[in-house]
């Protein structure tokens, strides 16, 4: 075979070896496990059984001084790989204000010469400018395309990036700029590019009175745009109501309740209306749940070694990494899922004489819950889970105590309908509270409003008849059971650079997460039939209240949907880790194996995670694992 078809087969071996691994791995364990069944030596007499199985060591679930060292240093890792290449803090903040239609700003040049491109950044809302140039003052040209359409144009998919306008006139000097509004908008800065194709210095403009903020940012011009200097994909709606939310403007996405976008509206705040600034809040919460899982990993299993082995894999897996460095509001509802069954099983696992902790973590768990909701919808799905993990516990203390559990189960329902009823409902109801200015109600008791209570009623009302009315198509869209084996991933930008690379970026699954993910909970249900082991049932419930809805949605879904079942997929995976850490002698191999592998799928295909340009060669070679289905 010549060195070019083994080029060429490339792409054929990565998905074979991974596919291959993830099989052995899973035998492995399911041969560990079994073995495990049979009667044992003694712990202190026991040594390998010839399998490779081997006594359970004891765990230890309390925080050590190493936990903290490992928890916080897969932490720091993934926060500097996370937050370089976030996005640019030098894009434009001053805007001209045309406050009604037809009001426009002019710009004077100290020199005639023909303008071969006129750049703009574009604020909030939509519009058309009139653009027109002029040699004397007097006589203007319209500038408009072919179809005698405006040329200068602020639609909703341009706002907060950078734009050029389609020029009609370019050879004819130019004295005089002029653009005309076409309602009330915001224009950040014009760039005016001169006869040598450079940006004609802000010392050779003159702008009328009032129009300096067309101006005064020129060195924040970029040569070409990208996704690191704007806006792409839904955060066209998202970080743009982040910023209506401040600016006291009624939103234009109200298709999701609000919180997710007024956390979005910190980073904004802390940082300007910068691409960096409208993703912090994001990335922030994407690195906070990586201690929050260390945490639940370790009161699961007690190894420091398997919290730390799960907490990697969960870092690196491309869906976590892509979905909390884009401004919407996907993240925030898996951090607040993952806070609340972490609380609830804190709630399962701490010890009944201690009831005011117990207590706690059941309020915490039913706060959480309200947070989630309150940022996306999706959380209530995961919070029908929670209802039957407390169900099943409840079942079964009743069958261990009888008439004894029903005073503490009457308590503890009394509990749940403050914590997960009106704790929730007044989260969400409060969440409203930035929506509210807009329509004229303001104050601190504005809660207590009748105009607020309408407003928040109305837009539940819009957002059911938004989701269940919703019909559109999307080239990127795919159905839960592609989502199971990483078959369709989304694809948020595609750009093609004059060199002939490529920068592209999508949303899915590590491989070794998707498939090893799906083989370990296949693992976790049989435990949980078989041994009844409450930790196993716990996992699956939690994945399954998060997919088992989707197979009855008929609108448009994507695999980001899949999210939140991440989280599940790996605690299945960190579920078998922990098994071959108690039964298997050589469990450092398949543990740290599965680990390793995981980060090289990361470092590989991190090119079209993170948007880095890339050749033609490599994609072919490395990326392109299922050519009619991975488009990138």
């Amino acid at each position: 075979m010549s060195s070019d078809q083994i080029i060429s087969n490339l792409p054929i071996v990565f998905p074979l070896a991974v596919a291959l691994g993830t099989l052995l791995w899973s035998c492995r364990w399911v041969r560990i496990h079994k073995r495990a069944r049979l009667p044992r030596p003694p712990a202190e007499t026991a040594e390998d059984l010839g399998d490779g199985s081997a006594p359970a060591p004891e765990a230890d679930k309390r925080f050590s001084r190493l936990d903290w060292i490992v928890m916080l240093s897969i932490t720091a890792v993934y926060a500097l790989v996370a937050f370089t290449g976030l996005g640019s803090r030098n894009v434009p903040q001053s805007y001209l204000h045309f406050e009604q239609a037809n009001t426009y700003a002019q710009i004077e040049l100290t020199e005639p010469q023909p303008i071969l491109r006129v750049r703009y950044w574009s604020g909030l809302n939509t519009a058309d400018y009139l653009l027109q140039f002029s040699q004397d003052g007097e006589v203007w040209v319209d500038q408009v395309t072919d179809d005698d359409t405006s040329s200068m144009t602020q639609k909703y998919t341009q706002l907060f990036r950078w734009n050029d306008a389609t020029l009609n006139s370019t050879s004819e000097p130019v004295r005089y700029v002029r653009i005309i509004s076409g309602a009330e908008q915001y224009l950040g800065e014009v760039v005016l590019y001169g006869v040598y194709g450079t940006p004609i210095p802000a010392d050779k403009l003159i702008p009328a009175k009032g129009c300096e903020a067309l101006l005064d940012e020129q060195d924040t011009v970029p040569d070409s745009y990208s996704f690191l200097n704007g806006t792409y994909f839904d955060e066209i709606y998202h970080a743009r109501t982040a910023l209506e939310m401040i600016e006291n403007i009624w939103p234009y996405e109200i298709t999701h309740p609000p919180l997710g976008k007024a956390i979005i509206s910190l980073g904004i705040r802390l940082f300007g209306m910068t691409p960096f600034g409208w993703r912090f809040m994001g990335t922030l919460f994407g690195v906070l749940m990586l201690p929050f899982l260390y945490l639940l990993f370790k009161r699961m299993c007690g190894y420091t070694a398997v919290a730390g082995a799960g907490t990697t894999v969960f870092a690196f897996d491309f869906m976590h990494f892509v979905q909390t460095r884009i401004a919407t509001i996907d993240t925030y509802g898996v951090f607040f899922i993952l806070l609340m069954y972490l609380c609830m099983f804190l709630w399962l696992t701490e010890p009944p004489e201690r009831k005011r902790r117990r207590l706690l973590w059941l309020a915490l768990c039913g706060i959480s819950f309200g947070l989630g909701a309150a940022s996306k919808w999706v959380c209530i799905y995961a919070g029908a889970g929670l209802a039957v993990i407390w169900l099943v516990y409840w079942v079964r203390r009743f069958q261990r105590e009888r008439k004894a559990a029903r005073d503490p189960f009457l308590l503890n329902v009394g509990w749940c309908l403050v914590f997960f009823v009106l704790v929730p409902c007044a989260i969400y109801y409060a969440s409203y509270w930035s929506y509210a200015p807009s329509q004229g109600i303001t104050g601190p008791f504005r809660l207590f409003n009748k105009g607020y209570f309408d407003l928040v009623i109305d837009n539940q009302v819009y957002m059911w008849n938004y989701h269940s009315d919703l019909v559109a198509t999307h080239p990127y869209a795919s159905k839960w059971y592609q989502w199971l084996v990483d078959a369709r991933p989304i694809l948020y930008l595609l750009d093609y650079l004059p060199d002939g690379r490529t920068v592209s970026f999508a949303a899915f699954n590590n491989p070794l997460v998707a498939w090893g993910g799906l083989a370990a909970m296949a693992g976790v249900g049989w435990c949980a039939v078989r041994d009844r082991d409450m930790t196993a049932w716990f996992i699956l419930i939690g994945y399954l209240a998060n997919l088992l809805p989707w197979m009855l949605v008929s609108r448009l879904t994507f695999a980001y949907h899949y999210f939140p079942c991440t989280l599940f997929l790996v605690l299945a995976i960190g579920y078998v880790f922990a098994d071959l850490r108690r039964r298997d002698i050589h469990w450092r191999a398949a543990v740290g194996g599965f680990t390793a592998g995981t980060v090289a799928l990361f470092v590989i295909f991190y090119p079209v995670l993170a948007g880095i340009p890339r050749t033609a060669a490599y994609s072919r070679v490395f990326l392109k694992w299922f050519t009619d289905t991975w488009p990138f």
